[in-house]
């Protein structure tokens, strides 16, 4: 049964538009995914200027997970990672008590080319909100994938349809990248107590309605929800074990505001270290 279907709203994040889906006010989060961004689809020319990019910028209280369909994402942290993403291969940054990093389009400045990917935020566990920062990256032959009946899966990152991924996760959860050929039938299993499905291309009939990209399809527990793919289309599916209530403010999360209160504090301070790779610019606290 579908509870609420949220429409993607496009952001300009400075030459570069984003659909926002999660937070949504009536659902703010699905399992542990507090923040869901579709970026692009895309095409950047060569000469791309560096406002496009994303600057250095700090975060608590989260993990954030990085996955491309296509182009190319440099990212760079104050734990001193530099690690390119392309597409199938996930980057989770685990922020903890504190991180900072950039993401920039440094082979679409040189070369251009597309863009298209999915950008979301996982809330950590109470416990461990102030846990030690960590990045990860894992090639797209980490992660398991399937294949029957005009269906391709990617598990990205969790545990789902009998699989698991690498990926080293906090909490219970799912994330998957289903592609769909054209007249193709896939089932969401009833496992995990909160899901939802992202059509990030084509559109799919569920429940014996359609629905386009763009659109977030956020289920009850209970029961397997079948899908029918109209067009070739990608899905992704994610969810899990709920959390509890947490404050989004800014590029902080936390399940107390007195917490996001001295990291913006930190913030303006300027005591939050920047990338180790000469990063000297950096986004400022909204007022």
């Amino acid at each position: 049964m579908i509870e609420v279907v949220i429409d993607q709203r496009r952001r300009d994040l400075g030459g570069f538009e984003v659909g926002r889906v999660l937070p949504f006010a009536k659902r703010r989060m699905v399992g542990p995914f507090v923040f869901f961004d579709h970026m692009g689809p895309i095409e950047f020319e060569a000469g791309l200027p560096r406002s496009v990019d994303v600057r250095p910028h700090p975060h608590i209280g989260l993990a954030t997970v990085t996955y491309l369909f296509e182009g190319e994402v440099m990212h760079r942290d104050s734990l001193g990672s530099e690690q390119a993403i392309r597409p199938g291969e996930v980057n989770w940054m685990t922020a903890g008590r504190g991180i900072t990093h950039s993401e920039r389009f440094e082979r679409a400045r040189r070369e251009g080319g597309p863009m298209h990917g999915i950008q979301a935020w996982v809330g950590l566990p109470r416990e461990l909100e102030e846990m030690e920062p960590a990045f990860d990256h894992y090639e797209s032959a980490d992660l398991p994938t399937y294949e029957s009946g005009g269906l391709w899966a990617r598990l990205v990152a969790g545990e789902a349809f009998g699989a698991r991924a690498a990926v080293r996760t906090q909490s219970p959860l799912f994330y998957v990248h289903w592609k769909l050929a054209a007249g193709a039938r896939a089932q969401l299993e009833a496992r995990y107590p909160e899901r939802a499905a992202y059509v990030a291309a084509g559109s799919v009939e569920v429940e014996g309605r359609t629905y386009e990209a763009g659109r977030m399809l956020v289920f009850g527990r209970g029961q397997p929800i079948l899908f029918h793919a109209l067009t070739p289309a990608v899905v992704m599916l994610l969810g899990g074990e709920p959390i509890g209530e947490r404050f989004i403010e800014w590029n902080f999360v936390s399940s107390t505001r007195a917490t996001i209160e001295q990291a913006k504090a930190d913030w303006r301070a300027g005591k939050m270290k920047l990338p180790i790779h000469d990063e000297t610019e950096f986004v400022p606290l909204p007022e």
